[in-house]
């Protein structure tokens, strides 16, 4: 596989700091795009890797550092926002992609690996909704485009299973939202290796993949079973959607946001695969049971470390 030169936006966040090692293992010079290098040195001392700063908005910025480059791979993508617009969505993944897709094109980048979310445009949320209108900016471009539609990743220090965790240790009973809805969890360095192949073989351009784990999961039950990894016993109590909304306007002022208005909107979609994406990239999708109770046992440990040392 010849090797390329790739400039990754949103590469310090949780699946670029999987993605960027991988990408380098295969030979590739990797341009890292952030805010704040200095807080990203561990991806620095990567052979052939560079992290700089970088305006990913400002499109003569980000085309100074597209030149040369034989690929990018957009990464860029929040959660939640400030305040309850959707105005932080649509800049996070529309107008970053518009201003990438422009930066390329001026640049003669020819490729653009693209990360969205599984059921992007449909729905109520502003995460989906502007996850889809992005999609719709990239298959529009003159550009040899590979979309990827993950479910909710998981792997290590996750939003997901590391984000019920601590509340698990110290809340007997767990109130939930949307405790029915579904997922596939599919593991982050799947995430990865997926783009990964999809540099390696033109024949991903201008496709589509959808990306989630071997099992179908509630969230209640993904809770639960969490809860069982950390060896607690808790009770979840499933809230109607009435009193759900509360949990989630009430959560959007809680330390770490646990939920938003915006994140209760997207659970009225189950996030589960209509075609396995990885299984077409020779991919085997990693089981969460064979990564999350290691890791959470890991974790719990290194807490038991920080205890010690602090005298708490």
């Amino acid at each position: 596989m010849k090797a390329q030169k790739i400039v990754v936006l949103g590469g310090t966040g949780f699946v670029g700091r999987h993605l960027v090692p991988r990408l380098q293992r295969d030979g590739h010079t990797i341009v890292v795009l952030s805010r704040n290098r200095e807080q990203h040195r561990e991806l620095a001392v990567l052979p052939r890797v560079s992290v700089v700063n970088a305006d990913v908005y400002a499109a003569a910025s980000l085309g100074r550092h597209l030149a040369g480059a034989d690929a990018a791979i957009n990464l860029i993508g929040i959660l939640n926002e400030r305040g309850s617009n959707g105005r932080g969505f649509h800049k996070a993944h529309v107008e970053a992609t518009q201003t990438l897709i422009a930066a390329c094109v001026t640049a003669g980048v020819p490729r653009l690996l693209q990360m969205s979310a599984l059921r992007a445009g449909e729905g109520e949320s502003f995460y989906l909704k502007t996850r889809g209108e992005a999609e719709e900016c990239v298959k529009a471009a003159p550009l040899a485009w590979t979309i990827f539609q993950p479910s909710v990743i998981f792997g290590p220090h996750d939003g997901l299973f590391f984000r019920f965790a601590p509340l698990l240790r110290v809340a007997a009973l767990l109130p939930l939202a949307r405790a029915q809805a579904k997922f596939a969890p599919v593991y982050v360095r799947d995430v990865a290796e997926a783009f990964a192949r999809a540099l390696a073989h033109p024949h991903t351009a201008g496709r589509v993949y959808e990306l989630a784990g071997p099992r179908t999961i509630e969230l209640g039950e993904l809770v639960r079973w969490t809860a069982h990894m950390i060896g607690k016993r808790r009770l979840i109590v499933p809230l109607p959607d009435a009193l759900g909304a509360v949990q989630a306007r009430i959560g959007e002022w809680l330390p770490g946001k646990p939920i938003s208005r915006d994140n209760f909107r997207s659970l009225k979609l189950d996030s589960i695969a209509r075609a396995d994406g990885l299984a077409a990239l020779g991919i085997i999708a990693t089981p969460m049971e064979a990564v999350i109770p290691a890791l959470l046992a890991g974790d719990g440990h290194q807490r038991h470390l920080d205890r010690l040392r602090t005298g708490a």
